[in-house]
């Protein structure tokens, strides 16, 4: 009877059978086309984070009665665009670090960490400028703040194709956190399972 082992051992040397060396160039194959779906994502990113921030930075509009209203003006904004610029270098370097296939523990653990970083990031420049936004839009008796975009609509339509692409960007980056968490903890052996029932009896003995 022949027996199913992913080594053989022939005069003394072990040699590597079919179904290993099958196994390990599917492994291969899946590896590689992993690392080009996430270069083409950050690269996507990158592109994105540039847009967002191209659309916002050149954001400004002037009203005969009102005067002249900027990006740089609102705090909110100058974070989205503040956040966007580092979320499209991080995207373009990490994409080139990725392209070099010298995988490592340590390089797996980097990605997953500045990846969850920048995720909450522009998360966080999104939804301040939701809030900026909303204000603009709406206005807030309570606070005695007038709604702003009845008189500089331009304005408050391209801050919004901004925030809209920087959501975007949120959920690439979810998409891409995932990503670096499976390539990171597929490192990892799964845990051992182990049975109760030494603990139970312990307990009713006890």
């Amino acid at each position: 009877m022949m027996e199913k082992r992913e080594k053989e051992s022939v005069g003394g040397a072990v040699v590597a059978s079919p179904a290993a060396l099958v196994g390990s160039r599917d492994d291969n194959e899946m590896d590689a086309s992993m690392r080009t779906a996430e270069i083409l994502l950050r690269l996507v990113l990158m592109a994105l984070c540039l847009s967002a921030l191209i659309v916002m930075v050149k954001n400004s509009q002037s009203n005969t009665d009102f005067g002249s209203l900027s990006y740089s003006d609102l705090g909110a904004f100058r974070y989205l665009v503040h956040a966007n610029g580092i979320c499209a270098g991080y995207s373009l370097l990490s994409a080139v670090i990725v392209a070099i296939p010298r995988p490592s523990i340590s390089r797996a653990w980097t990605f997953f960490f500045l990846d969850q970083i920048l995720t909450y990031l522009i998360l966080a420049a999104g939804a301040a400028s939701t809030e900026v936004l909303y204000l603009a839009y709406e206005g807030d008796v309570s606070i005695t703040w007038s709604a702003a975009c009845g008189s500089f609509g331009r304005f408050c339509h391209r801050a919004t194709a901004s925030v809209i692409i920087t959501f975007v960007v949120v959920v690439c980056y979810g998409v891409l956190s995932l990503l670096s968490s499976y390539r990171l903890f597929s490192n990892f052996d799964p845990p051992v399972g182990y049975t109760t029932k030494g603990i139970e009896d312990t307990v009713v003995h006890g």
